[in-house]
């Protein structure tokens, strides 16, 4: 059972309502000119609405769910657009089934379960639905000329140097609860990127150790975390724990790590094998 808190309410629902096992989903990007710029008219928060849409999907999927989702934007140049394709690609956002759709209900086949926006943006056309708002993205003056929130557009893929991990991004915004607002810094920014080598460097060591199951308690707490309003903080905090506990066995650890890299999406076991 996935249960979000409809921000209309407060109060936790179940998407899709049983017994029907398709989550219709709907992300509806900002209007361009409601946050600060990245160099292409798309701000941060641009990137953690859609992001949040994907951690929805992934989460509801891990609980046997089929997932449709579509993704409303306002009107955008073709640069935007291709740069918007191009940031979802590199942080590991799942592309939507459809992109700009006016008509969402009938891209998604029905009424929407469940509408994922920015805080203060809510759409007009969210109808029935469950609605989350994604809290606001603020980054701080660059220093030294360099800017606390990177420029993803020219990226070729994940694969390339710690310095420029786009992934990082990734880990640091999900590393508050959606609705809260995080604020992007170059240190907050460093310190994604070496839990980032860190983690990968532990699941490669882990690799050549025996598979061992993961334990019941672990499962049971980061699938419960994950479907009570997909608190993606809860479970990172319980990988940084797990790392650290000696009465896991490293076979263990790694199929932890590598089960639910399937919600976090942060290519944790790149480095297997090198």
């Amino acid at each position: 059972m996935l249960r979000i808190a409809d921000t209309r309410t407060g109060q936790l629902v179940e998407v899709p309502a049983a017994p029907r096992r398709l989550l219709r989903s709907c992300v509806h990007l900002p209007d361009t000119g409601t946050a600060p710029d990245t160099g292409t008219g798309l701000g941060p928060v641009h990137l953690r609405v859609p992001l949040i849409g994907d951690v929805l999907a992934r989460t509801a999927e891990l609980n046997g769910l089929q997932v449709v989702t579509v993704l409303t934007t306002p009107e955008l140049t073709h640069e935007q657009a291709r740069a918007l394709e191009r940031v979802m690609a590199v942080l590991g956002i799942h592309p939507p089934a459809v992109t700009g759709a006016h008509r969402p209900d009938a891209a998604l086949g029905g009424p929407a379960d469940i509408h994922v926006t920015a805080a203060g943006a809510a759409p007009v056309d969210a109808g029935a639905g469950a609605l989350i708002e994604v809290g606001r993205v603020a980054t701080t003056p660059p220093t030294e000329g360099t800017p606390a929130f990177p420029d993803l557009t020219g990226l070729p893929d994940a694969t390339i140097p710690e310095t420029a991990d786009p992934l990082a991004v990734r880990l640091l915004l999900l590393g508050r609860p959606y609705a809260t607002p995080v604020t992007v810094t170059g240190s907050a920014l460093a310190e994604a990127r070496r839990t980032l080598r860190d983690w990968r460097r532990s699941v490669a060591d882990w690799a050549q150790q025996p598979s061992r199951p993961i334990p019941a308690d672990l499962l049971r707490q980061s699938h419960t975390a994950l479907a009570e309003n997909l608190d993606v903080a809860a479970v990172l905090t319980l990988l940084a724990e797990v790392a650290e506990r000696p009465d896991v066995p490293p076979g263990a650890k790694f199929e932890t790590f590598a089960h639910l890299d399937r919600v976090l999406g942060l290519d944790l076991a790149r480095d297997v094998g090198h």
